[in-house]
């Protein structure tokens, strides 16, 4: 079971941000993945299985969109067979990326390129549709080009123009560094790291006042967040590569819950409250949560 931890719950003013009325933010889910609860967190049951998501979120902003994760591509059958056997997992593919904002009626011209979280092949195998710029770190970048588990993000970014961004600024939310992608404090990347060297997490500030947090892989499930779950301990050993850095990073989200809705990437009803991109979404000028 995991271990009782006491986080302190954030306590200081939020950070100001001012993102435009327009803005808008929609989940774009492109499938689900299959595994033992047992794997997929500290406490889970043998018998129980979870459905993993696999979904990209687009954030619309008048300065031009982002893409978080590109979720599942049309070639995904191919991907997974790229991986290590014990990493594969029954799967199921809905519609891509690419095929949500061409049912939009997307404008294509608006969007800046695809900000991953990190280059694991669950949240980059939808790039083989998209051509825009990837956006990522030089650290992940690194990781991505000699680490056997960026396989499937040397394949679909092959023909991809690669958009490195520093994460110099200052802290943000607990965490030690940032990047203020529009400068209003709308979209901020902040650093993460530990599930891989270059990891981010990128929040979010909607009009409305909402907060998100989407938070990658420091947890695969909500239980890391509600009861300070990690993954289990072999999981750790494989998938992380400092997993210390990987619980701390975990922390600073479970002390944020209360202030920010925390998404991790791979938990199908942390996604709830952000609407599912529609037809004909794109031409709803101010649609939001």
């Amino acid at each position: 079971m995991p271990r009782s931890r006491t986080v302190a719950t954030w306590a200081l003013p939020l950070p100001d941000a001012t993102p435009p009325a327009t803005m808008r933010l929609h989940q774009l889910p492109t499938g689900t993945y299959t595994t033992r609860a047992a794997l997929a967190v500290t406490g889970g049951r043998l018998r129980d299985r979870r459905e993993l998501a696999a979904t990209a979120v687009l954030v619309q902003h008048p300065d031009g969109d982002l893409l978080v994760d590109a979720g599942f591509g049309a070639g995904i059958d191919d991907h997974v067979r790229m991986l290590a056997r014990m990493e594969r997992a029954p799967y199921r593919r809905t519609r891509t990326v690419r095929e949500q904002l061409d049912a939009a009626g997307y404008d294509y011209s608006r969007l800046l390129g695809v900000l991953v979280t990190h280059v694991h092949w669950d949240h980059v195998s939808g790039l083989d549709s998209l051509d825009v710029p990837v956006w990522l770190t030089s650290e992940e970048r690194a990781y991505g080009a000699t680490d056997p588990h960026g396989a499937v993000f040397r394949s679909v970014s092959r023909d991809h123009e690669i958009r490195e961004y520093e994460i110099d600024g200052p802290p943000y939310l607990g965490f030690a560094a940032s990047h203020d992608v529009h400068g209003d404090g709308s979209v901020v990347v902040a650093r993460a790291g530990g599930h891989t060297p270059g990891s981010v997490v990128v929040f979010v500030t909607l009009p409305s006042g909402a907060r998100y947090g989407f938070i990658g892989d420091l947890t695969w499930q909500l239980d890391g967040i509600t009861r300070g779950a990690e993954r289990p301990w072999l999981l750790r050993r494989v998938a992380d590569t400092d997993a210390a850095v990987v619980r701390a990073g975990l922390d600073r989200s479970i002390a944020l819950r209360d202030v920010v809705h925390i998404v991790p990437s791979h938990d199908v009803s942390a996604y709830a409250p952000i609407p599912v991109l529609a037809a004909g979404a794109d031409d709803q000028p101010g649609l939001e949560p």
